[in-house]
């Protein structure tokens, strides 16, 4: 169970309501009233940004479910705070709570860029594309003040270094130079998630996120620029967003994309309670069947974490979306795969005082 509501707090477009332990953590903080709360002492909740300097920048990953082994994420938390994202146990590993804390309190690594560069420098570095957003946002709002995607992108161009970006942000469109440069090259492609068009909706799961009618712009503006697009219906949401996987698609092509995915909505460890509360608080009358149709895609349960499994769900209701899906993908023309992208090119920079090449 969640604890109540901080009274001191104003949660102004946050998606969490809460501020639960972490799983790993001994003790769960109760606020009790002792009867001198004050409206007038109420405070905005605000962001608070950190500096973390890693020795390390690029995360090795083994995992059959995903189509990349090795991934970039210049930022700890997210503060589009969506209220689903699998991203939020990760807070856990810092003692910080996955609920608020994820959406507040975030921690950026200024470094990254010459992390980077001192890692795909050395000796016997094997070059492969390289995924940035696949745990939180690279283009969340801060990204617009402490450029460190834009640095990972210069030195990634520098180097021809081939890589793919998932983003929500707008601020990518900021860094349309870097990335058209690539794509000409063959070396990006980039994936826009949409989950749904009803921008009410998506305000309250997306707080801080784009308007879907912005993420269509980011879709089109990236497309002009000649940048292959992928358009992520992820994660789709049973009795509550389903209903929309055909126009999504269509909105989607119209603006440019190029290929499509999806993947039904997982609950990983404290995202499910955190959702069934989003849930109680903004669709009380759904909530219940949404839980059930969700759970019917995963054995029974909020979650399914197997290898296989975790990405698609099963049985008949995860069967019936992915046809859908596929059905509409077909239909509107989308092409089924990108064409891998290209790692001819990787070769450290010229420096000053370097041999001319004479071709």
């Amino acid at each position: 169970m969640l604890p109540p509501r901080d009274p001191d707090r104003i949660l102004k477009a946050r998606g969490a309501a809460h501020r639960p332990a972490g799983r790993f953590e001994p003790y769960q903080a109760v606020r009790e009233p002792d009867g001198w709360d004050s409206p007038a002492d109420e405070t905005l909740l605000r962001t608070e940004v950190t500096a973390e300097t890693p020795r390390r920048i690029i995360t090795r990953n083994g995992s059959p479910d995903v189509p990349f082994d090795r991934s970039v994420n210049p930022y700890r938390g997210c503060e589009h705070g969506c209220i689903y994202c699998f991203a939020r146990p990760t807070h856990a590993f810092l003692g910080l709570s996955p609920g608020l804390d994820f959406e507040t309190r975030i921690t950026a690594k200024p470094d990254a860029p010459r992390l980077l560069e001192a890692e795909i420098g050395r000796p016997g570095y094997a070059v492969a594309p390289i995924a940035f957003g696949t745990n939180t946002d690279p283009y969340q709002p801060v990204e617009s003040r402490l450029g460190i995607m834009r640095g990972c992108l210069q030195v990634l161009r520098d180097w021809n270094h081939p890589l793919s970006i998932v983003t929500r942000g707008r601020t990518i469109l900021r860094d349309l130079d870097l990335i058209g440069a690539m794509a000409a090259r063959g070396q990006v492609f980039v994936g826009v998630s949409l989950t749904t068009l009803d921008a009410g909706l998506a305000r309250q799961m997306e707080p801080r996120a784009p308007t879907p009618a912005i993420r269509l712009g980011m879709i089109r503006a990236l497309a002009d620029a000649g940048v292959r697009v992928r358009v992520m219906l992820s994660p789709m949401i049973p009795a509550l967003t389903d209903h929309e996987i055909e126009s999504l698609l269509a909105a989607a092509r119209d603006a440019g994309a190029a290929t499509a995915s999806m993947i039904p909505i997982r609950l990983p460890h404290e995202v499910a309670p955190l959702f069934r509360d989003w849930l109680a608080r903004h669709h009380p009358g759904r909530a219940a069947h949404v839980m059930s149709r969700i759970q019917a895609m995963r054995g029974g349960r909020d979650n399914d974490p197997r290898f296989g499994h975790r990405m698609r769900g099963e049985g008949p209701e995860a069967e019936l979306m992915h046809q859908r899906f596929r059905l509409a993908r077909r239909r509107l023309g989308y092409d089924r795969e990108s064409p891998p992208l290209d790692a001819s090119r990787f070769a450290p920079p010229p420096r000053a005082g370097d041999q001319l090449a004479l071709f």
